[in-house]
């Protein structure tokens, strides 16, 4: 009878080993995908943010550039266009980066550096220990 309850026994074990795997991968699966979620919202926030950003600044230079080449009709002094020059880099680069092709081009660059220059990523002190944590979190309760 101690045979046939210890193989049932082991039997249980060995399910309940196997739904607790299959648990724990169902749960870091779900994790993955939020963290992920949460990312691609994170970037459609910054990619908005950027989009308004360009919005300004072009409006800014059509009011700048009217202004100037007002100011260049009437005095007609070359030196009221010089504003334009580095407002059309500024206007110029945000659109590239809210409508053009500099995300994909940025995307490719940050590879190449996980690729072959992983020690510009390294921590200037390396990864916080547990035993850090702690230490901090103490010191913390300590101050209030």
């Amino acid at each position: 009878m101690g045979g046939i309850f210890g193989k049932a026994m082991d039997e249980n074990f060995k399910k309940n080993q196997e739904f607790m795997l299959t648990s724990q991968r169902a749960q870091l699966e779900r994790q993955m995908a939020m963290q992920n979620s949460l990312r691609e919202q994170q970037m459609a926030i910054q990619i908005a943010r950027g989009r308004d950003l360009f919005h300004w600044w072009a409006a800014f230079f059509a009011v700048a550039a009217t202004g100037s080449l007002a100011g260049f009709r009437k005095t007609k002094k070359p030196v009221t266009l010089v504003p334009l020059l580095p407002l059309t880099f500024i206007v110029g680069y945000l659109g590239d980066m809210a409508y053009g092709s500099k995300l994909e081009r940025i995307k490719v660059e940050a590879g190449r550096i996980l690729e072959s220059e992983m020690q510009l990523l390294d921590l200037p002190r390396s990864l916080p220990t547990i035993e850090d944590l702690d230490r901090q979190r103490d010191e913390l309760w300590k101050r209030h």
